[in-house]
């Protein structure tokens, strides 16, 4: 599968009259294809990304394009569903709204390895099976984009890998587009090949996860040693020592300096300290930075 599946040009939205912007001028690209983690601060505006993606809301400013609403399934935080309904009415429902596209073995498969009871009303089940029912529905709606926010919040370890297994082996049989946000940065660390991190409203980095670590480096050192040749975002020095996470701008001296790659996690939350350090996005073209 090729394409783009979302591409934001200058994204902004403001919610009525309150100060402040949810998202301002946010730009990227997302292949087709791609599982893509969705990671910042709680109100970093991680879920008014996703809802302008899935065109529950409009743009105070800029654009983005992505599929149309009955191409792509949207997973709320509170996993919004009719309690009065018993699990087997919800997925007919499911099937009703989506004909011609209902995939009914792929939504009764992730309710049954629940081991939901399909006589069971919505309103008694656990946050854990409203979220595993939830999730049956946007699988089978069969989507060409599948948004997730916080999806597995509610699930306990094991059924939060199972899960995570199951959505994994779906975007890679059908070539599904995933956006899913989580705070828990080692789920999405094996999983994810895509990277969004947003931070006060803006994306600080974006583009596919190996290149965004390439670009980066952890340096240890003798502390006062200079590192103007690299782009710091974030350094610490420990005695004598001098460690520091940067953006490679050129070769680094192998006798001045220990380079190991850092993990995901790492990065992450080095820019997440440091919102001052410049924004990244990468795509097609070499990555290139974003003045901040």
């Amino acid at each position: 599968m090729s394409g783009t599946v979302i591409e934001a040009h200058g994204l902004g939205l403001r919610y009525g009259r309150r100060p402040g912007w949810a998202l301002r001028d946010c730009s990227f690209q997302l292949p087709a294809g791609r599982v893509c983690a969705l990671v910042g601060p709680n109100g970093a505006g991680k879920s008014t990304l996703l809802a302008l993606a899935a065109r529950l809301l409009r743009p105070t400013e800029g654009t983005i394009d992505a599929p149309p609403r009955e191409e792509s399934a949207y997973v709320a935080q509170d996993k919004p569903l009719y309690p009065q309904l018993t699990v087997g009415e919800t997925l007919r429902m499911g099937r009703e709204l989506n004909p011609g596209r209902w995939d009914a073995r792929a939504a009764a498969r992730v309710v049954d390895d629940g081991g939901l009871d399909h006589r069971a009303r919505v309103g008694t089940l656990s946050g854990g099976r409203r979220t595993r029912l939830a999730l049956a529905l946007a699988l089978g709606k069969r989507p060409t984009l599948l948004l997730l926010d916080e999806p597995m919040a509610d699930l306990d370890p094991l059924a939060r890998h199972q899960l995570m297994g199951t959505l994994m082996a779906d975007a890679a049989e059908n070539g599904t587009t995933v956006v899913m946000s989580s705070h828990i940065l080692t789920e999405l660390e094996g999983a994810c090949d895509h990277l969004l991190l947003v931070d006060g409203g803006t994306v600080r980095l974006a583009g596919a996860v190996d290149d965004i670590a390439a670009a980066h480096a952890l340096l240890t050192g003798r502390a006062g040693t200079d590192l103007t040749a690299h782009t710091v975002i974030e350094s610490r020095t420990t005695g004598r020592a001098l460690t520091a996470l940067v953006r490679l701008r050129g070769p680094v001296d192998p006798s001045l300096w220990q380079t190991t790659h850092p993990s995901l996690e790492e990065l992450l939350l080095a820019h997440l300290r440091s919102p001052d350090a410049p924004p990244l996005v990468t795509g097609p073209a070499p990555a290139q930075e974003v003045a901040a």
